[in-house]
């Protein structure tokens, strides 16, 4: 989607209505009702309130959706305070750790049309709340979360990804614009289009158009993904640091990627399979994001939406950015996917 993605650090009270007037102009531009702008803006409230109240570090990410699902709007609440003891207890109206009236979480959940949170001690909470203005009912066959944003708040993201899906069948794209801003954006964007357009073909074969439509522009790495549940195969090829990970709750494995710049220059192209089960999880993401995460930290989280995966790992490990200013800058995407829960 055009519509950019917003990230706000949350440290004063100024920034409730800030967040609450963000919020409600992006519901607006996505097409909610009266009464759904009013639930997005009762959710970013409470949320941003909470944070306020019991965080260390916190932020909201207020992010666009265009999915199987409809078109909607998401809104992340993340934290590094010292984590919820008994998340249940703390769905539950008039429990609060803070001598309020206790409804925030409780209401966020009631008003979600998706809603999940995990929280470790002495580590942090995430939450996730998505609620849409055109709702489809989810005949894709995967779930995915995404976090996607530019070095520096304002400014344009030159990495994208992409997801194309079918019954049994996913084509996923993670791509990295040769720098930042709006040349990085232009490259990463183009690399969208043309895989969209040969959607049909296999990563390596894709990667090659990709490769050749992009001398135009500075160029750009990326990675795709091929997953047929029913072969029980990932299909994987890259160029470029763009980082991809199988992971099951026993193992984690790497997938290969060659050096190189689409549209610059290119030695080899090869694609590689790998074994894909209904408990796998496929993370992938630029190089925003550290490669020094391991989800088997998080216990149970694997188990939870790839949204609220995608958030934890943005939180924890982001190169730069308000949550680690000290770092060298860079734009930051990460995507993860995994097969629907019907019974969910």
């Amino acid at each position: 989607m055009t519509r950019k993605p917003i990230a706000l650090p949350i440290t004063e009270d100024s920034q409730v209505g800030e967040a609450r007037r963000l919020a409600v102009t992006l519901s607006i531009e996505l097409g909610f009702d009266e009464t759904d702008r009013g639930r997005v803006a009762l959710i970013v409230t409470e949320a941003t309130r909470n944070l306020l109240k019991h965080a260390q570090n916190g932020e909201l990410l207020i992010q666009p959706l265009k999915t199987a699902e409809g078109v909607g709007i998401e809104i992340i609440a993340l934290d590094s305070a010292p984590g919820v003891q008994n998340v249940s207890q703390c769905l539950q109206d008039g429990f609060s750790t803070a001598g309020t009236p206790g409804t925030g979480l409780g209401a966020i959940q009631r008003l979600s049309a998706m809603f999940d949170i995990y929280s470790l001690p002495q580590v942090g909470t995430a939450l996730v709340s998505r609620l849409w203005a055109q709702h489809e009912e989810a005949n894709a066959p995967f779930e995915v979360g995404t976090v996607n944003l530019p070095k520096r708040r304002g400014e344009i993201s030159g990495d994208a990804w992409a997801i194309e899906q079918q019954r049994d069948r996913a084509l996923i794209l993670v791509a990295d614009g040769l720098g930042s801003g709006t040349l990085a954006a232009e490259a990463s964007r183009t690399a969208v289009k043309i895989f969209r357009a040969h959607a049909d073909l296999h990563p390596a074969e894709i990667l090659d158009k990709i490769h050749a439509g992009l001398r135009s522009t500075r160029g750009a790495v990326a990675a795709i993904a091929e997953i047929l549940p029913s072969a029980q195969l990932i299909r994987y090829a890259g160029i470029g640091n763009i980082f991809g990970a199988i992971v099951t709750r026993s193992s984690s494995r790497s997938m290969v990627s060659y050096n190189g710049t689409l549209g610059l220059t290119v030695r080899k192209v090869a694609e590689f399979s790998y074994p894909w089960s209904a408990e796998s999880l496929l993370v992938m993401h630029s190089d925003g994001l550290g490669t020094q995460w391991m989800l088997d930290r998080y216990p149970g989280l694997i188990n939870r939406h790839p949204a609220l995966i995608a958030a934890i790992l943005y939180r924890d490990f982001q190169r730069s950015g308000v949550r680690n200013p000290a770092g060298a800058p860079d734009d930051v995407a990460v995507l993860v996917a995994k097969l629907r829960n019907e019974e969910a």
